[in-house]
């Protein structure tokens, strides 16, 4: 029996150990692998991302200046857009880069809510604009503004400093307290420029006084304008110019005048021809003048423009102010009919004609009148015939005159409706003019033609 049994328990005793060893081998390298692979992710993560950064600046501030964009040298009676350029050239010096700082929201160089404000110093300049807020300007950025200035028109020429200032906030340091929070200390500062701003010698211009001659719509005429020098300059070689303003009806014929020297306070009349369109209403209407002249320095320069109002007179009008003539059918008569000038302005040489219609027919359709003032009539006579077979009724001629203005210039007015009153005649007049009376005179004229011819005839034959 123990013989029997030897051999069966044998190998199961032997193997015992070696099945351990297989299962403890078998949990060491399964534990291996997990660790790899745990600390290939961790690897992985570490790589991917990587501790961040933030960046602190250790020193640097905004440095703004000012500029003028374009010319500075402006002339009296002027308003111009005077453009400055204000430019942050500020640096930032020095820049920490460390784990665990917190990122500022502003940098050092940049000028905060930067506001720009243009004075006007020593200069006559007036500043018509208020200060302006130009916002934040980072480092090495510029941005504009623009002013609007008035140069007076009796500022004297030179060389004069505008004031510019600039307020603005900046950051000058910020302190970080732990790893969530940091505290901003910022500084308001105020720097002034002087830009240099050039007035050129030059003169001005005020109209004084305005004269005209004849001046009425459809019309020529003359203006005379009064012209000073206002200005602390002397202008040389100086032409007044005349022009057109806008829509203005009135229109230069001669436009330049030469002047000379205008020394200041100096006055000069320049008189120009002109004409006044036929639609021009009697009211004031405005032309233009300025002065083209050279200066102290030689250059050429031109006044800025002065307007001035003219006052133009109503188109040169005729009226009948005479009672309605009457005509008789089958007759020739002459028409008498008073005319009157009715414009602002007189007229010369003035003749009028009539034109004659059916039943009417003339071969003295025209009248001369002559010189007439403003208000003042004269009388204008013609011989017109009328046909037989005309109706009665009242009939309308046109008439109309020719004339010549102050200037010699030709016109010929708008068409004048001459009334007549064509009536039947009356009385004796009419038992005379009548066919049947007519008729029976020819007929008792020829019967005591015959009979004288017959007594004659039988006195011969006795």
């Amino acid at each position: 029996m123990k013989s029997f049994l030897q051999p069966i328990m044998t190998p199961f005793k032997r193997s015992e150990p070696e099945q351990s060893r297989k299962i403890s081998s078998g949990i060491t390298a399964s534990g291996t692998v997990l660790m790899l692979v745990i600390a290939s992710l961790v690897l992985t993560a570490c790589i991917a991302s990587p501790a961040l950064a933030g960046t602190k600046y250790m020193s640097g501030s905004p440095t703004l200046t000012v500029s003028i964009v374009g010319n500075n040298e402006f002339t009296p009676g002027t308003t111009v857009p005077l453009k400055l350029q204000v430019q942050n050239s500020g640096l930032n010096e020095i820049k920490f880069v460390q784990t665990g700082i917190i990122d500022t929201e502003d940098n050092p160089s940049t000028a905060k809510m930067v506001t720009v404000s243009l004075l006007s110093g020593n200069s006559p300049a007036l500043i018509k604009s208020d200060p302006q807020m130009i916002g934040d300007i980072k480092g090495s950025q510029s941005i504009p503004a623009t002013f609007e200035v008035l140069i007076p028109d009796d500022a004297k020429a030179g060389e004069y400093n505008l004031p510019v200032e600039l307020n603005y906030t900046y950051l000058q340091n910020a302190e970080q307290q732990g790893t969530d929070s940091v505290t901003y200390r910022y500084v308001d500062k105020k720097v002034t420029f002087d830009l240099p701003f050039i007035i050129q010698s030059a003169i001005n211009i005020d109209i004084t006084d305005v004269k005209t001659e004849n001046i009425n719509a459809g019309g020529s005429g003359f203006i005379t304008l009064t012209l000073k020098n206002s200005g602390t300059d002397t202008g040389e070689n100086a032409v007044a110019n005349l022009s057109r303003s806008g829509n203005s009806p009135i229109v230069p014929v001669s436009s330049s005048v030469y002047v000379g020297t205008l020394a200041p306070e100096a006055t000069v009349a320049a008189k120009y021809k002109v004409s006044v369109s036929k639609d021009a209403e009697p009211q004031d209407y405005p032309i233009a003048v300025s002065v083209v002249y050279d200066n102290a320095d030689g250059e050429t320069m031109v006044t800025p423009t002065q307007k001035v109002g003219i006052p133009v007179g109503a188109d040169v009008d005729f009226t009948i102010t005479s009672d309605t003539p009457e005509m008789h059918p089958g007759k020739k008569e002459f028409v008498e009919v008073t005319y009157r000038n009715d414009g602002s302005v007189p007229v010369y040489g003035a003749e009028v004609r009539v034109s004659a219609v059916d039943p009417f027919t003339s071969a003295d359709d025209l009248s001369y009148l002559g010189d007439l003032k403003p208000g003042e009539s004269k009388v204008a006579r013609f011989g017109l015939t009328v046909d037989a077979t005309a109706d009665t009724k009242l009939y309308g001629l046109d008439s109309e005159v020719k004339y010549r203005d102050a200037l010699d210039d030709s016109h010929v007015s708008d068409t004048i409706k001459v009334p007549i009153n064509v009536v039947s005649t009356e009385g004796l007049a009419a038992i005379v003019s009548s066919p049947v009376f007519i008729g029976l005179i020819i007929v008792l004229i020829l019967g005591g033609g015959y009979y004288l011819y017959e007594h004659r005839r039988k006195q011969q034959n006795r």
